[in-house]
C-alpha cells in the first residue's frame, strides 16, 4: 500500500505527540529482560573498622634493677642471643652490679607480662683512658620475640637517667664492627663515635 505525503506527515505528527505524552521513554519489548544496576555503596571508615583485624595489646614494659631470681632468664637471654651459655659469668655479675650493689653500677632488666624480656648492664667510670667520669654501657640486650616494642630504648633510658643522677653527662660503649643490630640501636638513640680508638694485640 503506498502512503502519500499528507498520510505519512500525519501519521508522523501523531506518532511524536504520543512520545512526548509518555516523556519520550521507550517501552522494552514484552517479555525481554531489562539490566538494572543496583547502587554501588562505599565502604566507610566504619566498615573498614569492622573488618580491620584486632591487634593484641601489648604487656606494659617495667624497668627495674636486677634480683637473684632474675639470674636464669637473663642467662637465657644472653645464651638465646650470642649462642653461648655463661653460667658462671652472669652469677659474678649479679653479684657486682645486681640489686644496686654498688653507688654507680646497674644491671636493670625490662619485665613484660610477668617475664624478664631484656637486660642492661653500665657503670660511671672515672679517669679510665684519660676521660672524666662517664657512665659505660657493658652489655645490653633483648629477648627476639620481644623485640621491636621499645624494650631496648626503655632499658637505654632508664640507665642514662642513673647516670645523670651520679652527676655525669657522657655515656660510652663498645661493640664488635660486626654487629650491625646493635650499631644501629645505639646510633637511633643519638650515639656516634667517640674520640677514641680502641688497640689490642694477640698474646702468643
Amino acid at each position: 500500500m503506498r502512503i502519500n505525503g499528507s498520510e505519512a506527515g500525519s501519521r508522523m505528527g501523531s506518532e511524536g505527540r504520543k512520545r512526548r505524552a509518555g516523556g519520550g521513554k521507550t517501552a522494552a519489548p514484552k517479555g525481554s529482560a531489562v539490566a538494572s544496576r543496583a547502587p554501588v555503596r562505599r565502604r566507610g571508615p566504619t566498615d573498614r573498622a569492622r573488618t580491620a583485624p584486632r591487634q593484641e595489646a601489648q604487656p606494659p614494659i617495667a624497668i627495674r634493677p636486677a634480683r637473684p631470681g632474675d639470674l636464669a632468664a637473663v642467662t637465657a637471654i644472653d645464651a638465646r642471643v650470642t649462642g653461648l651459655a655463661k653460667a658462671a659469668y652472669w652469677r659474678g655479675i649479679l653479684r657486682r652490679y645486681g640489686n644496686g650493689a654498688r653507688e654507680g653500677r646497674h644491671l636493670l632488666v625490662a619485665e613484660a607480662g610477668g617475664e624478664v624480656v631484656g637486660f642492661i648492664i653500665g657503670e660511671v667510670r672515672d679517669w679510665e683512658f684519660g676521660s672524666p667520669p662517664c657512665g659505660w654501657v657493658f652489655a645490653i640486650d633483648v629477648h627476639p620475640d620481644a623485640r621491636l616494642a621499645g624494650v631496648g630504648t626503655k632499658l637505654l633510658a632508664a640507665m642514662v637517667k642513673g647516670f645523670r643522677r651520679a652527676g655525669v653527662r657522657t655515656i660510652r660503649t663498645i661493640l664488635a664492627r660486626e654487629n650491625s643490630l646493635i650499631l644501629s640501636f645505639f646510633r637511633s638513640q643519638g650515639m656516634m663515635a667517640g674520640p677514641f680508638i680502641p688497640l689490642e694485640m694477640e698474646l702468643d
